[in-house]
């Protein structure tokens, strides 16, 4: 009797095996198909600071000190969120290529520690530059597949990025504010380079793919066209992302 049931069962779950190979409604085979994505963000600056960084800025116009002598500067986490579009092309088992347009909303923050007791008239011993953006980004990379195992599947992933901030003029238009009132700027496009890991999770009819992706930008993202004391301590700035996405195909 013992030997019936454990047939029975042996027999049931090579029948569940061999049907969930069919789950994720054979998306894997085709050679082109699309899907969509949420995102949760994390980005952070990494400053690269000048040699006198700490000078207190001068006025251009008057030549005088309009704020004290900084005694720290650096980048905050700060998280944001996005949603896409999946475009995905079948290249082997093993291996495919990945368009994925996303629409971003990230916060950047920047904080300025000047020295106290304060030797100009300057109203604030700490400053929060926080840059909204809104960007528009083109992820393109190459995703590396184990085999499946019925419903599940890892990968890693690598490629690069184009961004551009599509963030409208009023969140970074500070013409006739005076200096300490001016923003921290970035470029509106730049070029990340990006690596993930990931798997895939097969349902009855869909796959769904949680993915953690880090990327980094190798160039300068500053806009110093116009020096404030914002950007004038700063050589070159940098940004690093954490990013948290769950893929519907």
């Amino acid at each position: 009797m013992k030997i019936k049931i454990s047939l029975l069962v042996i027999l049931l779950f090579s029948c569940t095996a061999a049907s969930a190979q069919n789950w994720g409604g054979g998306v894997d085979d085709e050679k082109v198909h699309f899907g969509f994505t949420f995102q949760y963000t994390s980005s952070l600056y990494k400053v690269q600071k000048k040699s006198d960084w700490r000078n207190r800025f001068i006025d251009p116009d008057s030549k005088l000190p309009i704020t004290d002598t900084l005694s720290a500067l650096y980048g905050k986490s700060s998280p944001g969120f996005g949603i896409g579009f999946i475009v995905n092309g079948r290249i082997s088992n093993n291996a495919d290529i990945r368009l994925t347009p996303t629409l971003v909303f990230s916060d950047r923050l920047m904080e300025y520690d000047y020295v106290q007791p304060s030797r100009v008239n300057m109203p604030f011993s700490t400053v929060e530059q926080k840059v909204s953006a809104t960007m528009v980004e083109f992820p393109l990379g190459i995703k590396i597949k184990s085999n499946r195992r019925n419903n599940f599947r890892a990968y890693m992933l690598y490629g690069a990025k184009y961004a551009m901030n599509i963030a409208s003029k009023k969140k970074t238009n500070d013409d006739g504010q005076d200096y300490l009132y001016k923003l921290l700027k970035n470029r509106k496009s730049y070029i990340s380079y990006e690596a993930g890991l990931g798997m895939d999770l097969y349902f009855e009819y869909f796959k769904m793919s949680p993915e953690i992706k880090f990327s980094y930008t190798p160039g300068n993202i500053l806009d110093d066209s116009q020096p404030n004391p914002y950007n004038a301590p700063i050589d070159k700035l940098k940004l690093r992302h954490v990013t948290f996405s769950l893929f519907f195909e």
